[in-house]
């Protein structure tokens, strides 16, 4: 079975749901462009215009079937996320993703549903993240920036959603966010080429340093992006960790994390392989974003791995854990 681990998808039957149900979500501003509905969270600015690709599905299934991919992991898109929403409707809003991406994932198998959860709160995170194990979600994908500009994944209050993925196993996906507050990314593109992995590298990092990713033993951590740079920064890691009293130790803490092989270049596939092996590695595609890997499986076919690791990468491992049946 060829698994892809890391795609995005916003069910038709999402968008139909939150311009029928705007109602019920005062905090929540619809605005009808030429290149889809854009959201605007509790007085922020839009987000970018939901795009065709992240709603067509059968485009979707046509390019697994062109790749020859089985199954592919989507979580939602974090730009929709609202962590920007308070109380009961945060959570509300959650349950209605979630509710579509199963109901996508029902009505088309190949599909492998992520929750989404109002990181905003850790309670109410905690409880929809719960409840999303418990309907047969494999884990949840999460946003780095649970308040915004500068807020951090290893916040206290955020404890009880940690614990309640320790609890149940889940498989969290720590994704980058698009607007992640360094303008000098903003020019040549390099929000998608840099930004993404500099805003991952810094909160993963954070939750290596703060001890999470000791603490929390149960919790399946996922860097994307080849472990979002954090193989090639090892060493200063480890050399930080040498002259800074009590934070934790960042070769057991990358050792511990699952990641995929977005990285556009086989010679850097390799270098990711040497540092962390193949144990914890998944093909990915980011899809249907252009800065993703639209030929996912052809950098694993050129990395030079045995026929076993190979299985393993392109679907073996997330079988295991995405609890693929």
């Amino acid at each position: 079975m060829i698994v892809d681990c890391h795609a995005h998808l916003v069910p038709p039957d999402l968008l139909t749901a939150i311009r029928k149900d705007a109602a019920k979500f005062p905090s929540i501003k619809q605005t009808e462009t030429d290149h889809g509905v854009a959201l605007s969270f509790a007085g922020a600015k839009p987000i970018r215009p939901v795009s065709k690709p992240l709603s067509d599905i059968p485009a979707r299934l046509a390019w697994m079937d062109k790749n020859a991919i089985d199954k592919q992991v989507t979580g939602g898109w974090v730009d929709m996320f609202g962590y920007e929403l308070q109380g009961a409707e945060s959570e509300a809003w959650a349950s209605l993703t979630n509710d579509a991406l199963m109901a996508a994932a029902k009505a088309q198998p190949r599909f492998v549903p992520l929750a989404t959860v109002p990181l905003g709160d850790g309670a109410r995170a905690a409880t929809v993240l719960k409840a999303a194990m418990k309907a047969g979600f494999p884990g949840a994908m999460i946003g780095t920036l649970p308040r915004g500009v500068g807020s951090v994944l290893d916040a206290a209050d955020l404890d009880p959603f940690w614990q309640a993925a320790d609890e149940t196993g889940a498989l969290i996906h720590i994704h980058p966010s698009f607007d992640a507050g360094d303008v000098r990314v903003n020019d040549f593109g390099l929000a998608n080429g840099l930004g993404r992995v500099t805003d991952a590298v810094i909160a993963i990092a954070r939750l290596i340093s703060a001890g999470h990713v000791a603490k929390y033993k149960n919790v399946k951590f996922f860097a994307p992006i080849g472990g979002a740079a954090l193989p090639f920064v090892l060493g200063r890691l480890k050399k930080n960790y040498s002259i800074t009293p009590g934070i934790g130790d960042p070769e057991a803490g990358v050792a511990a994390l699952y990641t995929d092989t977005i990285l556009h270049d086989v010679r850097i596939l390799k270098f990711v392989i040497e540092m962390l092996g193949t144990e914890k590695l998944m093909m990915g595609s980011d899809m249907p974003f252009p800065i993703g890997d639209l030929e996912p499986t052809k950098i694993v076919a050129a990395a030079g791995l045995s026929a076993a690791q190979t299985a393993s990468i392109n679907g073996g491992l997330a079988q295991k854990i995405f609890n693929i049946q």
